[in-house]
């Protein structure tokens, strides 16, 4: 696993959030979806912009495609669980600035999760 590789993961959640935001029929999953595609890309940046500041720089983004899902909240969880694999593949557990954005990354995820679990 690569830093493009979890940036890439993020950028595939931005896009199956959005995706979704645009054809729910419920309105408190479509404010929650678009907080987490606006907010997932800022941290996807400042995670990238930290990293190729200490390592260098990461080249090209790896685009992924999802299976089609027609279940966010499976997705998202899905993705939490990549992530957590990755993230210390990644990025050494003692380099904590880094890891303390990953942290923010996995907030966004999990207040998202309560919002489409038990609001929407």
């Amino acid at each position: 696993m690569s830093c493009a590789d979890f940036v890439g993961t993020l950028f595939l959640a931005r896009d199956v959030a959005h995706s979704t935001h645009l054809n729910t029929r419920s309105y408190a999953k479509h404010k929650a979806l678009r907080k987490f595609y606006s907010e997932i890309i800022d941290l996807a940046d400042k995670y990238a912009e930290a990293y190729q500041g200490k390592y260098g720089l990461i080249g090209p983004i790896s685009l992924m495609s999802a299976k089609k899902t027609n279940n966010i909240v499976e997705f998202l969880e899905g993705q939490v669980d990549e992530l957590m694999e990755m993230r210390y593949k990644v990025v050494d557990k003692d380099c904590t600035p880094i890891q303390n954005i990953i942290d923010e990354i996995f907030g966004l995820y999990y207040s998202t999760l309560y919002k489409l679990k038990f609001l929407a």
